[in-house]
């Protein structure tokens, strides 16, 4: 079903007068001013973003029924950055001018069940397979009919096949960075709660029908298993850990003849308000001509290998990350309801010939001050063999009603 024909349904969908009282409406609006300062080795120029994204939109429900349609506006306040499309000799920053219809959706729920149809957002498993790239100020939204089955205690199932991926380029998209990938993408999840934590079985299967940017090469097939659970462990502490296994291939037209393993292993200490958390995880260099790795083109990048975003394409030879962090958070009453700091370590090499790759600390700070949330970032790449020395300053101010 396309969004326009979805609206079609919308404004004909059936309000029987006997039940008008049951209409609800849930307003949606939120904000979000982010500043992006850039200062890259090679190129002469800094870049410096300053942006506010605004999403306004209402949820209808009627019933099991009810209907979503959200836009989103993003407005440019300080230019001095190559938002992908203007060509200014400065580094990127990913988030250009737009107006689009970010939601636009129909869903049913009932008796265990949760049907959805239309332009959506996805955020399936951590997100490193497929999820809405919500650090940029265009999210990445999917055309898609996604299921939702929890008909049977511990068990769950999650099937979605998505038409259309509408990317973080909004409406400023171009044949070379499209707004939208048309492909025949189907995710599926299968879950059971076990006492030791939630193990699942996934396959995402990634079309990307473009020939832009890396085109058909990113197209995928990938198979795996997952494991996460917490357990207490008395005196306050509580003990967190994650694995996944995958293998991947190619998938629909790519050309690429290959296999390449990806797998995570992360462990995290939590007492009170600090929790400590080591982990690795790699995207494995694959077999076959030409060389290839493991690629996961509809990921929240920000939330991998560090935030200054070196690895959104995995290198040929893949990548391994072997990361910690530490990090507090604490509750307040007053007008400072929530702080937090925290600082995270990569060290970054390649999956094929173990090749330094670099070296980020990413440190952060933020708080909740009377219904907004205020965080600053810094990114610190040091390059060993792979792309440039790179500092980024990330301030973002967040705003829900």
């Amino acid at each position: 079903m396309s969004v326009p024909a979805l609206a079609v349904l919308a404004a004909a969908w059936p309000l029987p007068a006997a039940h008008a009282q049951e209409l609800t409406v849930k307003p949606i609006i939120d904000a979000r001013l982010h500043f992006e300062h850039i200062d890259q080795d090679g190129i002469a120029m800094p870049a410096d973003a300053l942006t506010i994204r605004t999403r306004a939109g209402a949820e209808l429900g009627h019933g099991p029924f009810s209907l979503l349609v959200e836009g989103e506006a993003t407005a440019v306040v300080i230019d001095r950055y190559n938002d992908g499309f203007n060509g200014l000799a400065r580094p990127v920053v990913a988030d250009p001018g737009n107006a689009e219809l970010n939601r636009a959706q129909l869903r049913y729920t009932d008796h265990g069940l949760a049907f959805t149809v239309g332009r959506q957002r996805l955020e399936l498993a951590d997100q490193r397979f497929v999820g809405p790239a919500a650090w940029r100020q265009n999210e990445q939204t999917f055309d898609a009919a996604r299921l939702q089955w929890t008909g049977l205690k511990r068990l769950t199932v999650d099937a979605t096949y998505a038409w259309s991926v509408r990317t973080v380029n909004g409406n400023k998209g171009t044949p070379a960075r499209p707004q939208s990938i048309n492909g025949d993408n189907i995710f599926v999840i299968v879950s059971y709660a076990a006492p030791v934590g939630t193990l699942s079985g996934f396959a995402y299967l990634v079309d990307q029908d473009s020939a832009a940017l890396s085109g058909f090469r990113l197209s995928s097939q990938t198979y795996g298993a997952r494991l996460s659970g917490t357990q207490p462990l008395g005196g306050g502490w509580k003990l967190g850990y994650t694995a996944s296994l995958a293998r991947q291939s190619a998938y629909a037209r790519n050309p690429n003849r290959y296999a390449a393993t990806y797998g995570l292993a992360e462990a995290n200490l939590s007492h009170k308000a600090v929790t400590g958390t080591a982990g690795f995880e790699v995207l494995g260099a694959g077999s076959g001509t030409p060389l290839t790795s493991v690629q996961t083109p509809l990921a929240s990048f920000f939330r991998f290998q560090g935030w200054a975003s070196k690895f959104t394409i995995t290198p040929p030879d893949g990548v391994r990350d072997a990361y910690a962090t530490l990090a507090a958070n604490w509750k307040h009453d007053g007008w400072i309801s929530n702080y937090g700091l925290g600082a995270t370590y990569h060290r970054l090499t390649s999956d094929r010939l173990a090749r330094r790759y670099g070296d980020e600390l990413d440190l952060i700070a933020s708080a909740r001050i009377k219904g907004y949330t205020v965080a600053a970032r810094l990114a610190h790449y040091v390059s060993r063999s792979f792309s440039a020395n790179t500092d980024k300053v990330l301030v973002t101010v967040d705003w829900q009603l």
